[in-house]
């Protein structure tokens, strides 16, 4: 699991995904990084300990060299795997996560509100409610 060590967020998302991959018998390795650079050691260490696939966890950063990270995987015979739709057009096999598309359109919801006069800490907390899944850059709603 290729994650940023800088994202916040990637630690609370490996949190939540080990628990999951030890119910499936499977073993995580997160390949952190903290800039462009360190990408290829951190591919070439999953090389070495004999990974069978790529998840990246998406941040710009990682996203700026996802490129690089699938032609890696392609190079290799080793799938990857992303959580948006881009990861699947450089050339991974699939992705699943949260529409950014519905995101963005509901966080212009809460901006709109706000600017009517609601206090931001009165706004509910969302969770997503539309997922996507790209296969080989098909989508499937």
């Amino acid at each position: 699991m290729l994650l940023n060590r800088n994202a916040s967020g990637h630690g609370l998302q490996l949190k939540e995904m080990e628990p999951a991959a030890k119910t499936l018998d499977l073993v995580l390795q997160p390949l952190a990084v903290r800039t462009a650079s360190d990408i290829d050691g951190a591919l070439h260490a999953a090389m070495q300990e004999k990974a069978q696939a790529i998840i990246t966890m998406d941040d710009p950063m990682i996203l700026s060299q996802r490129v690089r990270i699938a032609e890696f995987g392609l190079q290799q015979f080793m799938p990857v795997f992303g959580e948006f739709r881009p990861t699947t057009q450089a050339g991974a096999l699939m992705n699943y996560g949260p529409n950014p598309i519905d995101l963005w359109k509901r966080a212009a919801g809460f901006v709109d509100r706000i600017f009517k006069g609601a206090k931001p800490a009165d706004l509910p907390v969302e969770q997503p409610t539309k997922f996507e899944l790209a296969v080989a850059d098909e989508v499937i709603e």
